[in-house]
């Protein structure tokens, strides 16, 4: 606990003498040019801007293409105060980052519902299996990743060791050499298809590797509920965490504003081409996915490596997220913690998201892609026999159904989460994070610690504002 405090310590102490630095030394001349513009009104993107003003420096901006704020966060309005997530969702133990921000905003968290039994669901086959302290798995195979993930870096998994010989083998690769049985390479598609939008035979070694370092080396609280990275929810739903912070930042947060081009990031005054006009800033923060920045033209181009990783950077795993809603949460009266694992079918984990109260009960779906129709009557008919086979058949008539499909909600999510192929790290690691001229790279995918998830937004939000200070100073100095 000191030596958190000291590093928070260290941390604001550093923002507000760079703050206060930049506005002690910036010039009056060119009241058109804001000292740092952020593209991404996601949690990273606010989190810069709430970290900026902290620090006495107000000359800047929030562009988010979006008409309204919280990137691949997003609550579905279910009517009387209840929401459910259609984006990211959950927090748990070491993400640390994200909590003290909610704390900060004053929102509260509450558990994850998870106890009684789960069903799984093979074809017309149904089992109920108590998953209370979390569900059987491999435990010597366990082991094994485990032990391997100490040698792979989170913050720079292109560094480890044996990094080489890691990235060029797939999950599925290295699974096929351990002689599993069938269920657990059951267990393993599933946990990868679910945690990663993508089969094992998609997903990287090293950086299935590097994900399980960030969770202190350990794929059960990466995946986990009880003690795991999804153990906790906000009220009010993840949003709310991102409304709050743009509300506090007023008029600096410009929606419907995408920014299109990008001049001069190799100069001491940058250009950003948006939809609303022409942003002029000293600093550039790119808090959006590196995907998201191949779309946006830049002049002149990009040095060859990092054009070439938001080039490659793989966006094919969108998720899709469904709801039900019901009157109440009837499954607990069985037993039953809502949690439904279907081997075969459109989909792959649903569970109880119901408010902290219980006063209508929610069902929340992960679906496989491509395996459920979009029109949407005919998805929640499908959907609610799956649940009815599973919970009983109350559940063939909800309240409500919304389906979020992240592939085709709006072109600013592309993906969700990125699931890194074989041999991606090793070639294109190291042009993930250092600034490129006036340009620095932000977003979950950034971050040292949790990378993908909530938590390493607010923390590549907090290291992209830093940086940005610095540069400044810096930049005012040699001017």
């Amino acid at each position: 606990m000191l030596l958190q405090a000291l590093g928070s310590a260290a941390l604001v102490g550093g923002l507000a003498l760079s703050g206060r630095a930049v506005a002690q030394e910036s010039p009056q001349e060119r009241d058109d040019v804001l000292d740092v513009a952020i593209i991404g009104g996601g949690l990273a993107g606010l989190t810069s801007a709430r970290d900026l003003l902290s620090a006495g420096c107000e000359s800047f901006v929030v562009l988010e293409a979006r008409d309204r704020v919280g990137g691949r966060t997003y609550n579905h309005d279910l009517g009387q105060g209840v929401v459910s997530e259609a984006g990211g969702q959950w927090i748990g133990p070491g993400q640390t980052a994200i909590a003290d921000l909610a704390r900060q905003l004053e929102v509260e968290t509450f558990p994850t519902y998870y106890q009684g039994k789960a069903v799984y669901l093979l074809g017309d086959a149904r089992v109920e299996e108590d998953v209370s302290e979390g569900p059987s798995s491999n435990a010597e195979l366990v082991g094994k990743l485990n032990a391997l993930a100490r040698t792979v870096p989170s913050k720079a998994p292109w560094k480890a060791a044996d990094a080489a010989a890691l990235d060029q083998l797939s999950v599925g690769e290295w699974l096929s050499r351990q002689g599993l049985g069938n269920l657990d390479r059951i267990g393993f598609n599933m946990s990868v298809s679910l945690t990663f939008g993508t089969t094992p035979a998609g997903m990287g070694l090293l950086h299935y590797l590097s994900m399980i370092n960030s969770a202190d080396c350990s794929l059960e609280k990466l995946e986990g509920v009880k003690g795991g990275a999804q153990e906790t929810r906000f009220v009010g739903g993840s949003q709310v965490l991102s409304l709050k912070m743009a509300q506090t930042l007023g008029d600096k947060v410009k929606r419907s504003c995408p920014v299109r081009r990008i001049v001069g990031w190799d100069r001491d005054i940058v250009e950003l081409h948006t939809d609303q006009g022409i942003i002029r800033a000293r600093q550039v923060i790119a808090a959006i996915n590196p995907a998201l920045c191949h779309q946006i033209t830049f002049d002149p181009p990009l040095p060859s490596g990092r054009a070439e990783l938001q080039r490659r950077w793989p966006a094919h795993a969108p998720t899709r997220k469904t709801v039900h809603v019901y009157e109440r949460p009837f499954w607990r009266d069985k037993g039953l913690n809502g949690q439904i694992i279907q081997v075969e079918g459109p989909l792959i984990w649903a569970y109880d998201n119901s408010p902290p109260d219980g006063s209508v009960g929610v069902i929340s779906g992960f679906i496989r892609s491509g395996q459920l129709p979009h029109d949407a009557d005919a998805a929640q008919r499908i959907l609610s026999g799956i649940y009815a086979q599973a919970l009983g058949d109350t559940a063939l008539h909800p309240l409500q159904f919304h389906d979020q499909d992240w592939g085709k909600a709006d072109p600013w999510a592309l993906t969700c989460i990125s699931p890194m192929p074989p041999g991606f790290w090793t070639q294109w690691g190291e042009y993930l994070t250092p600034a490129t001229g006036r340009l620095i790279w932000s977003g979950t995918e950034t971050a040292d610690l949790w990378p993908g998830a909530m938590d390493g937004a607010v923390r590549s939000g907090h290291r992209a504002a830093l940086e940005a200070l610095q540069a400044l100073v810096q930049q005012r100095r040699n001017a």
